[in-house]
């Protein structure tokens, strides 16, 4: 029974990871593709690549039993119990993510583990073991990520169109201001990094100093960025060699948001498997579990499956259905999502990437007007946003009772 177990668990854990790489890599490639940076096949190879490495190298070799503290940890006293939450719940994620998958739409995977989990708390220990402030602050984060990445995305693209692309030498403005933008990329990098990811964390480094070497290579990497696009970036005048320069900064952004989704994403394929793993094992889990390096890469190869099979699916609905993108505004949108999932990191809101990376896309198209927007698919994914908590959480629910039944 053991063994049947832990391969039961292996198969939906590579199953959710499989739906984390199909349906959030239009977190980090969309805009890329949509602004034709990159070709969707070059999106998807490079996407699986920085995935695996992200979730084998970066990714936490510690993980919470409960996401996100939305349930109480009492509900894993009887490891019985624990395991039926544990596989009901990564099913039900998995399944939601599936089905938002299927109908092209992004959907937070976060959300949707944070929902299975409430479903799971419900069934084996009442309403009284929900988070419900947590869980509130989830619900915010509907609004909270959008709002803040279209504002930043909003104003980001409005200043690149006042102060390069309006101009009479757009090129070259826009190479005598690279090291600018260059620098402001590589500084949300570099904190993001320090504070959004399992292995910057563990550096544990204070504000202070990861705010100074921020800086210190900014300045640095933004001058050496001016001199390889000097190098490398073809003759061209006008908007057209404007766009180029932005290309270049784009397909940067884009690698390190697909390095940090297979660090920060992995987690919530292989810790609901992680409990599975060590439950099926010894009988029993803490508040944490460890992960095995064996696992992680496990799931990383999940996410690049994936990534490949039904990547493209999400990625032309961000980067193509909601708005027309060109280089500038595919760097404004990356630039908008990292910096908003920094900044409300800090502030200690949640928030999701899947959010801020749609906000974005809609604020460089409100730039242009609301003619140039799309509504009718914004509307669409702001539904399955609503939905992702409730249907996780009854699919949760259900999958509780019938996994219960079998064990």
């Amino acid at each position: 029974m053991e063994y049947a177990i832990l391969v039961f668990g292996f198969i939906i854990g590579f199953y959710m990871a499989w739906n984390i790489g199909a349906n959030d890599v239009a977190n980090s490639m969309a805009s890329a593709v949509g602004a034709k940076a990159i070709t969707l096949r070059q999106a998807i190879f490079i996407a699986g690549i920085l995935n695996i490495v992200g979730a084998a190298f970066i990714g936490s070799h510690v993980t919470d039993t409960i996401r996100k503290g939305i349930v109480s940890p009492e509900v894993l006293n009887d490891p019985h119990v624990a395991l039926i939450g544990a596989l009901s719940a990564l099913l039900a994620a998995a399944l939601w993510v599936s089905f938002a998958t299927w109908k092209s739409l992004p959907v937070s995977t976060t959300h949707s583990i944070v929902g299975a989990m409430v479903g799971f708390g419900i069934v084996t220990g009442g309403f009284s073991v929900i988070n419900w402030t947590g869980l509130a602050a989830v619900v915010a984060s509907w609004v909270i990520s959008p709002v803040f990445s279209l504002v930043i995305a909003f104003v980001m693209f409005k200043v690149i169109v006042r102060v390069i692309l309006s101009q009479k030498d757009a090129a070259g403005m826009a190479f005598r201001l690279s090291p600018v933008f260059i620098g402001m990329a590589v500084f949300v990098v570099i904190m993001s990094f320090v504070f959004k990811t399992p292995l910057g964390k563990n550096l544990a480094l204070s504000t202070p100093v990861a705010f100074l070497a921020a800086v210190l290579l900014s300045v640095f990497l933004g001058l050496a960025g001016k001199r390889l696009l000097l190098r490398f970036q073809n003759v061209r005048t006008g908007q057209e060699g404007a766009e180029g320069v932005f290309r270049r900064i784009q397909i940067g952004t884009s690698c390190y948001v697909a390095l940090a989704q297979g660090a920060n994403d992995v987690a919530n394929a292989i810790g609901p498997l992680a409990l599975i793993y060590f439950l099926a094992r010894s009988g029993q889990a803490g508040a944490t579990v460890p992960v095995p390096f064996v696992l992680l890469l496990f799931g990383g190869v999940g996410i690049a499956a994936g990534i490949a099979m039904g990547g493209a699916r999400v990625i032309r609905t961000v980067g193509e259905r909601i708005t027309t993108l060109s280089n500038s505004r595919g760097f404004s949108v990356d630039f908008a999502a990292a910096t908003t999932v920094l900044m409300a990191s800090k502030m200690g809101l949640p928030v999701s990437t899947t959010h801020a990376a749609v906000g974005g896309v809609l604020g460089v198209g409100l730039a242009r007007g609301l003619e140039a927007v799309n509504f009718s698919v914004i509307f669409r994914i702001m539904l399955y946003w609503v939905l992702t908590v409730p249907m996780a959480a009854f699919t949760s629910m259900l999958l509780c009772k019938i996994i219960g039944w079998i064990l």
